[in-house]
């Protein structure tokens, strides 16, 4: 749960002609901080570049040139994963290093923009733009500053995560393959209409000590209806062992403080930990 994730913005329409580069680090599942800097491309500013980002020319005559900031950037990205929404990002930096005849970072690669499309049926095909998605999670950013660009893409990485239950490990595998195999990393079940707990709407969330998938299809078998998110309609939440605990505030899931949200509201819902859920189903004494 340990990732960087880097943003760039150009000068014109050369994907070399970097003249910002903003990171942002997040360190076992939360962020952790950023940095960011401009860069003198040595090259021309086009006006609708500019119109995007704000940066100007004579903003950057002080700024390092590429060669400098790609010796700061090895402290960052060496032998780390290193995400990206689409692929743009990656490319510009390949491009200004064969420009700069310098070679690329070692790391490995995670496009966030395909780890959306896999992950949420609703994004599969269009709407998946760093701006859409954003909007959709309520995560508030200055929209083409670089370095508030990678924390966004890092924090839907994060809500990636949570939703399907693959690690940030798994998704470097899974965001290779085709989007046709969304089912098989969707937790959402229907209920059997037979089990003790027909009628509950149950949502997972935290770490869990066995595999989403797993749990999701007992909860199933024992007649809940499995749900990929918090709604008006969910009745159970279960929430991972080592999360339950968590101070209050952001210390908790996002759908663990939507779940309370609802219950100040007057909506029924059960928050459980893993253990109980456990037991409730008969899986552990």
């Amino acid at each position: 749960m340990s990732f960087v994730v880097i943003d760039v913005e150009t000068a014109n329409p050369d994907f070399a002609s970097i003249c910002q580069v903003g990171l942002a680090e997040f360190r076992d599942g939360k962020f952790f901080g950023s940095w960011e800097t401009l860069v003198n491309p040595e090259d021309y500013f086009d006006e609708m570049n500019i119109a995007v980002h704000g940066i100007e020319e004579h903003m950057v005559r002080q700024a390092p040139k590429w060669s400098a900031v790609h010796e700061q950037l090895s402290l960052w990205l060496r032998n780390r994963i290193v995400a990206s929404h689409t692929a743009f990002d990656r490319t510009a930096l390949a491009r200004a290093c064969s420009k700069n005849g310098l070679q690329p970072h070692e790391c490995r690669w995670l496009d966030t923009a395909r780890v959306v499309r896999r992950a949420w049926p609703e994004f599969s095909q269009k709407g998946y733009g760093l701006a859409n998605v954003t909007k959709h999670f309520g995560i508030k950013f200055q929209h083409h500053d670089a370095k508030e660009d990678a924390r966004a893409a890092g924090e839907i990485l994060l809500h990636a995560v949570e939703a399907t239950g693959l690690s940030v490990e798994q998704w470097l595998e899974r965001s290779e393959q085709p989007i046709s195999m969304l089912d098989s990393v969707s937790i959402a079940r229907a209920a059997n209409v037979d089990g003790p707990l027909f009628g509950e709407m149950l949502v997972f969330t935290g770490a869990l000590s066995m595999p989403r998938r797993e749990a999701a299809d007992a909860a199933s078998a024992a007649g809940c209806e499995v749900e990929t998110g918090v709604t008006k309609h969910t009745t159970v939440l279960v929430v991972g062992d080592q999360d339950i605990y968590r101070l209050a505030g952001h210390e908790k899931s996002s759908k663990h403080r939507k779940a309370e949200d609802l219950m100040k509201k007057g909506q029924q819902i059960r928050i459980i930990g893993e253990s109980d859920f456990q037991r409730l189903l008969g899986l552990r004494a």
